[in-house]
């Protein structure tokens, strides 16, 4: 039950393309320091290179990926500072979410709910790749709420940085716990039962943490990049 970007037969090839790396890194297929070589996307998706010159200047535009001297173009190493804008609009837009006066989706509740499951599912097999993609998935559906597809490709992308810093630490099983998925249910079931202010604090808790052992992380690469 993966949440990819609905690929619309319309929509220039560039931008179903770009949506399809996105969705990559998402699920962690592309980690940071991938190199994203235009022959080879070119071949792999029928492109002309122009066009997947195309893709990879957005990319650069969205914070997925930065050119390197000698290297090309790679999927971006994500800093601290670039944590401290995912979490502020992570804040602003989950919050919102819950806090807002629109009646909540049963629908979209269900979706969470699944997500969760399966993240209970990877964390029994110590998949923690997964786990750390489903769990991306249940705020997916949190902000899908707010009823907006500009906000839902927003955030998608902002999942998609927040995946690359997952994918800093060498071993996610430290930063993917059963407690961030215990959270997560809690959080599903005071919205089930109307407790939305309850909600809001709770997630608010889970936020905070989560920035702070990120940041954590990108501390400890930090020091092993440093001389």
């Amino acid at each position: 039950m993966a949440i990819t970007t609905p690929v619309t037969p319309t929509l220039p090839l560039a931008q179903r393309i770009n949506h399809r790396l996105r969705d990559d890194i998402i699920d962690g297929k592309l980690p940071p320091g991938t190199q994203l070589v235009e022959v080879e996307l070119a071949a792999t998706y029928g492109a002309s290179r122009n066009t997947i010159r195309e893709v990879l200047h957005q990319l650069g535009h969205e914070g997925l990926a930065t050119f390197v001297r000698h290297k090309g173009v790679i999927v971006r190493r994500m800093e601290r500072k670039d944590l401290r804008a995912i979490y502020a609009a992570r804040r602003a837009l989950e919050l919102q979410a819950i806090s807002g006066e629109r009646a909540l989706k049963p629908a979209l509740l269900d979706k969470m709910l699944a997500a969760n499951q399966a993240a209970e599912r990877a964390l029994a097999r110590q998949d923690w790749r997964r786990v750390g993609t489903l769990s991306l998935q249940v705020h997916q559906h949190l902000v899908a709420q707010l009823g907006s597809r500009l906000l839902d490709e927003f955030f998608r992308t902002l999942c998609a940085q927040l995946r690359l810093v997952f994918a800093s630490e060498v071993d996610e099983s430290r930063i993917q716990t059963s407690d961030w998925i215990a959270r997560e249910r809690l959080i599903h079931g005071l919205l089930v039962q109307g407790q939305r202010s309850v909600a809001a604090l709770a997630l608010a808790r889970y936020l905070d943490d989560s920035e702070r052992i990120l940041t954590g992380v990108l501390a400890r690469l930090k020091n092993r990049q440093d001389p």
